[in-house]
């Protein structure tokens, strides 16, 4: 079994995201997100050695693998998974893995039905066949677009896609949207084409191609 990780929750090479940040990446509704993060994540996995969040109201930032585990607990929570159930099964979950995030662990993306209907944690949940594949057909295509570390924890996210250029990854830019292997923000390139650049003209600044340019800005479309 792994050891817990004793990292800060929040610092360098661990993403720093405001909750705007978090219901702007995953488009989940900003509100849930709001809530969630304070009843879930702070009153309930949260203790005084496992935390969660830094700072409050709208200064409130969380890390990376938070992140990560927003789109899952979202997700079934929206497929029909009581929350009280997410919980007792997030604490098992981080007892079995090691980790204070076992929703960002690889076996539960990657293909969740082996532990999320197995076990402790199936008693908890009792999903049905369709809720089973439900889960499957969320988490299988969200698994495309994410990489894992070696101790299969999600390490970086692609928005848009393994085929595109946005990356989130905690370790360049605190975790904001960049381009590719560069630590270009994406938002620095759609906020040039926004005030009038034209997309040649940025391809020639930052050394970047068109389609590059162009993810970054339909990335803010998608996201506004």
């Amino acid at each position: 079994m792994k050891s817990f990780e004793t990292q800060s929750i929040i610092g360098v090479g661990t993403g720093i995201y405001t909750l705007t940040d978090i219901a702007s990446i995953l488009q989940l509704p900003a509100a849930k997100v709001r809530r969630w993060m304070h009843e879930y994540w702070q009153l309930r996995f949260g203790s005084p050695e496992s935390e969660f969040s830094y700072g409050s109201g709208k200064e409130l930032v969380t890390n990376f693998l938070t992140l990560i585990e927003f789109f899952t607990f979202y997700q079934l929570r929206h497929h029909g998974v009581s929350a009280q159930k997410i919980v007792k099964a997030h604490g098992i979950l981080e007892i079995t893995f090691g980790t204070k995030y076992p929703f960002a662990q690889s076996n539960i993306l990657t293909d969740g039905r082996p532990v999320l209907f197995s076990g402790e944690v199936g008693e908890l949940i009792k999903a049905d066949e369709t809720l089973q594949i439900t889960i499957k057909e969320i988490f299988e295509p969200f698994c495309k677009k994410v990489e894992f570390n070696e101790d299969d924890i999600v390490k970086r996210f692609f928005p848009m896609g393994k085929d595109h250029s946005i990356v989130i990854d905690p370790k360049r830019q605190f975790g904001q949207p960049v381009i590719d292997d560069t630590n270009i923000l994406a938002e620095t390139i759609y906020n040039l084409h926004r005030g009038g650049e034209s997309v040649e003209t940025i391809t020639c600044l930052y050394e970047l191609t068109v389609d590059q340019v162009n993810d970054a800005i339909n990335y803010y479309r998608r996201a506004a």
